[in-house]
């Protein structure tokens, strides 16, 4: 989930919880908007803490001396156009 996803939950909880006046048999509408809320707020947490260690993770290795006259290679590109002409 990503963090505008986990903020949509938070505002749709916070709108089925404080802003609807509506009942349904069996269900709690404000109950239904606190557990979004709650989801919201987890799936917000954890998407900055996956920001914040994958940004710290990068590492820096250094690279063996390439040998240019082993690795000269020659590319012939071909490029063919089926279209008609205009």
């Amino acid at each position: 989930m990503t963090i505008a996803g986990s903020i949509i939950l938070i505002m749709l909880g916070a709108i089925l919880t404080w802003a609807v006046d509506f009942t349904i048999a069996g269900l709690d509408i404000q109950v239904i908007g606190v557990i979004l809320m709650v989801g919201g707020l987890a799936g917000l947490l954890f998407g900055i803490w996956r920001l914040t260690t994958v940004r710290r993770r990068t590492t820096v290795t250094a690279a063996a001396p390439v040998d240019t006259t082993a690795t000269r290679r020659h590319v012939y590109e071909e490029r063919r156009y089926d279209d008609p002409t205009i």
